[in-house]
């Protein structure tokens, strides 16, 4: 059983590592390149993102990582590692709240109204420039989250191989 708490959260370190970076891209320069475009081109691409990101690479990816960090809290529970048992858990939690819950609950509803709305119209518009400072502030938070779920996992990894 600890090889498999092992072996779940090294692949959870690696998952919540390649989300965080994904996340950091969008807040680093994606989200400012598409905010220097005029509205109605940056909300055609970004509409084009939320339609490209549902793919077999980022969906099993994101989600994938959700479930190992679940998976993760119930052997954590079950196991109790004295040395590991705190990290394994804060970065569980980083990643599924911080991560997969604010995306559903802040980036994801956004992404829909987005897709709804006609690009060159007014109200798109307005929705875009709300968009590119909502949004993004929740991908900040995203990718902080993502990693310190990280950073957690490896000091998790770091304890249990000891």
């Amino acid at each position: 059983m600890s090889s498999l708490l092992y072996t779940t959260t090294f692949i959870a370190t690696l998952g919540s590592g390649l989300v965080a970076g994904i996340f950091f891209a969008f807040s680093t320069f994606i989200m400012k390149a598409l905010g220097k475009l005029p509205p109605e081109k940056g909300i055609a691409a970004m509409q084009s993102i939320n339609v490209v990101i549902i793919n077999p690479w980022f969906i099993p990816l994101f989600i994938g990582t959700a479930l190992l960090c679940v998976l993760i809290t119930v052997l954590t529970f079950v196991q109790r590692p004295p040395s590991a048992m705190t990290w394994l858990l804060i970065g569980s939690v980083l990643y599924f709240a911080g991560s997969f819950v604010f995306t559903m609950m802040f980036n994801v509803p956004r992404n829909n109204a987005l897709d709804a709305v006609d690009p060159s119209s007014a109200e798109g518009a307005k929705l875009w420039a709300d968009y590119l400072v909502t949004w993004t502030f929740w991908n900040h938070v995203r990718t902080v989250a993502s990693l310190g779920a990280m950073a957690s996992f490896i000091v998790a990894l770091n304890r249990l191989s000891s």
